[in-house]
């Protein structure tokens, strides 16, 4: 599988409880993180649903 680079570029205060878990569940732990995941469904599902707060680097 190929992997995804996602940043964290909004903080996720002052949002819903389930934004905040799924931000948590992506494993961001501060603001400006970068991580590394395999780019699959269930993590891109995860990615859309917060994608106001975080950017898909390349």
């Amino acid at each position: 599988m190929s992997k995804i680079k996602i940043k964290q570029v909004r903080s996720a205060i002052n949002r819903t409880a389930r934004q905040k878990a799924t931000i948590k569940a992506l494993g961001f732990t501060k603001l400006n993180q970068v991580i590394e995941k395999e780019s699959t469904p269930q993590i891109l599902g995860m990615v859309k649903k917060v994608q106001h707060l975080v950017k898909v680097l390349d």
